[in-house]
């Protein structure tokens, strides 16, 4: 398909708009809901853990927490899972966003261009976030679905690292996007690959690696977790002076 002069901005999730883990709520809810018992939700913990902290690149961790990570959904209506996802959204997702993303995610919309979220979770849960903030879509982790019912397998690799750049892609190719043209956004070192396919990359709460290279390459750097710690901690300070303040404005007198 021939280029065209339509732009697109592509966004991480996890801690990139979302401050934790979408598929760990994911998991919350359901457990709380009494879809599966405390021993399920501690294997798909420790999984979810073990891939955040040491398997990050490596293979068999990342098979390890892509079969958690759909087994706990196998067996199970899709549309029961979905009717839970919207519940969950407004329960935990919404509440953990940063605003600061979300911004910057409406401007591209305010400007024309396409925004898409671009993650390893699943892309049902992805699009339901994407569609309650009014965005373009979702590319995502896709679970195998069979007679309506999820089986448990993943349909295709989990979106995590290359994939995620192979997927911008092929939508690029698709849809006559060119990616020079294009953003992206993210915390992790991970997702090098997503930024490097664009023509403007930017990071959202870098981890060490990624900030670092941010810095290297002059790639804009949106921090919001120092914006919200400096929040907290100057607030009752801000609140003391002024209370302080007024305790030491002499009163006016009756009369004047």
């Amino acid at each position: 398909m021939a280029l065209t002069d339509k732009r697109a901005a592509f966004f991480d999730v996890d801690n990139t708009l979302i401050r934790g883990s979408t598929i760990y709520f994911l998991g919350r809810g359901m457990y709380q809901r009494g879809y599966f018992t405390k021993k399920d939700i501690s294997r798909f913990v420790l999984a979810n853990l073990r891939f955040r902290l040491t398997g990050k690149e490596k293979k068999e961790e990342i098979q390890r927490f892509q079969d958690a990570a759909t087994d706990f959904i196998g067996g199970h209506n899709v549309a029961d899972i979905q009717a839970i996802a919207e519940e969950i959204y407004d329960e935990f997702v919404s509440p953990a966003m940063w605003q600061g993303t979300i911004d910057i995610a409406q401007t591209h919309i305010a400007n024309g261009d396409e925004v898409y979220l671009v993650t390893a979770a699943p892309e049902d849960m992805a699009t339901l976030i994407a569609k309650r903030l009014g965005l373009t879509g979702a590319i995502g982790s896709k679970a195998e679905i069979k007679n309506n019912v999820y089986t448990g397998k993943m349909n295709g690799p989990l979106l995590h690292g290359k994939e995620k750049a192979i997927a911008i892609i092929d939508l690029a190719t698709t849809t006559g996007l060119d990616l020079k043209n294009c953003f992206a956004y993210s915390d992790s070192n991970n997702d090098l690959p997503l930024l490097q396919s664009v023509g403007h990359p930017s990071v959202i709460n870098p981890d060490a690696l990624l900030g670092l290279r941010a810095m290297a390459e002059g790639w804009p750097i949106h921090d919001f977790r120092r914006a919200r710690f400096i929040g907290r901690l100057i607030s009752p300070v801000v609140v003391r002076l002024a209370a302080l303040s007024t305790w030491l404005t002499p009163r006016k007198r009756k009369g004047n």
